[in-house]
């Protein structure tokens, strides 16, 4: 009896000491300076959760404005940037401190920001105002207002930081702002309910999503035209884009695929089924792989994009939605906003006696109601540097 005893309590520690060696194995290595957070806006919750990346535990959870949506981190500073639809104003977090030091009123129902390259300004497009407030970061004010379509949905900043395109739902447009002289330089019409929005790297493209006609508008930022609407499957409600910026994948959300798209010659090259409508896409910075979030399927599709095939399902939580890559590109981050938390997968080089796969559920952690959106902020701790 004392026998039995001994192993049932010594199988579970056992078990138990293995998870946790392989565990931390599979955890990278990191500097004392280094930190890596992911931040999640939880749109019923009024919060944003932040992760600790080092070690994929919740470290804090904080308050914002009503119905957060976007958010978005500086690529120059230590700040994170919060959007409240409901109370029409910016929150921003300090990433060193994870709290909130700044809100930044704007106007009616903000859905999006994004950061310009400099990381001076920010872009928030008005949804329910028919504007864009232009965030000056340095004074943590708004720096200009400009009027543009109907419902603008998106803005967003071109890699060279000299233009900005925003989609205006109602009027089936984009407008074009001019950031050195903060004025609308001018309006497309392109299709109908244009929705999101990619931009090659060498700013002369932009390629902008339209849910109500099933295309894909390719628009020439330099002379400011339509050159092509593509057609693409029903309800194409997202972009994205592979970084070297030569093919563009949309998610038809209806039609449960995908069409690539050939972006210099404004073809579309094919169209695959992928899963149960899918929402988003993020592509690896190698240019290797695709992971798509099938919202009605509660799985991820992870695409290869040499081989041109799906190569696995990957089952998380309920209906998965945004998607992020960890710095090192190791762990996927898949926002569930119907189960209310965040799943990390792992990716790793497969052992073919205990690892059939290389991707597998590292964890899942309880976030907070309907989260929407991710980003990831990796810096070092400057305020440490200087306290030395």
């Amino acid at each position: 009896m004392r026998k039995l005893l001994f192993i049932a309590v010594l199988v579970p520690l056992v078990l138990a000491a293995g998870w946790y060696y392989f565990h931390e194995r599979t955890l990278p290595g990191y500097g004392p300076l280094y930190r890596e957070f992911a931040y999640i806006s939880n749109g019923k919750s009024n919060t944003v959760t932040v992760i600790d990346l080092r070690s994929f535990r919740l470290v804090r959870t904080l308050q914002v404005g009503a119905e957060p949506t976007g958010v978005a981190a500086n690529p120059k500073r230590n700040e994170v940037y919060v959007v409240n639809s409901g109370s029409s104003n910016v929150s921003v977090i300090d990433a060193e401190q994870n709290k909130v030091v700044a809100t930044i009123g704007v106007y009616g129902r903000p859905y999006f920001i994004d950061v310009s390259p400099d990381g001076r300004r920010a872009f928030v497009a008005n949804s329910g105002s028919d504007n864009v407030s232009v965030l000056d970061l340095d004074h943590r004010s708004v720096a200009a207002t400009l009027h543009v379509g109907g419902s603008p949905g998106l803005a967003r900043v071109s890699p060279d930081g000299s233009i900005v395109v925003v989609t205006n739902r109602a009027d089936n447009s984009v407008s074009i702002i001019d950031t050195a002289r903060l004025a609308v330089r001018s309006a497309i019409n392109i299709c109908i309910h244009p929705e999101d929005i990619a931009i090659l790297p060498d700013s002369t493209k932009a390629f902008v999503s339209c849910s109500g006609s099933g295309q894909v508008a390719s628009i020439d930022l330099k002379n400011d035209k339509l050159l092509a609407l593509l057609d693409v499957g029903k309800s194409p409600v997202s972009l994205a884009l592979k970084p070297d910026g030569g093919e563009l994948a949309a998610f038809n959300f209806d039609a449960g695929s995908m069409s690539i798209i050939e972006t210099t010659g404004n073809e579309v090259s094919g169209s695959y089924l992928i899963g149960t409508q899918p929402t988003r896409g993020v592509v690896s910075l190698d240019n290797s792989r695709l992971y798509i979030s099938n919202f009605g399927s509660n799985n991820i599709a992870v695409y290869d994009i040499d081989l041109g095939k799906v190569v696995a399902y990957l089952p998380v939580g309920t209906h998965p939605d945004a998607l992020a890559l960890s710095q090192n590109q190791n762990y996927l981050l898949v926002v569930d906003s119907g189960s209310g938390d965040l799943a990390v997968i792992q990716k790793r080089q497969p052992k073919k006696k205990f690892e059939p796969s290389e991707y597998s559920l590292l964890t899942i952690i309880p976030v907070g109601m309907q989260p929407n959106q991710i980003v990831v902020k990796s810096f070092l701790a400057t305020k440490l540097l200087e306290g030395r």
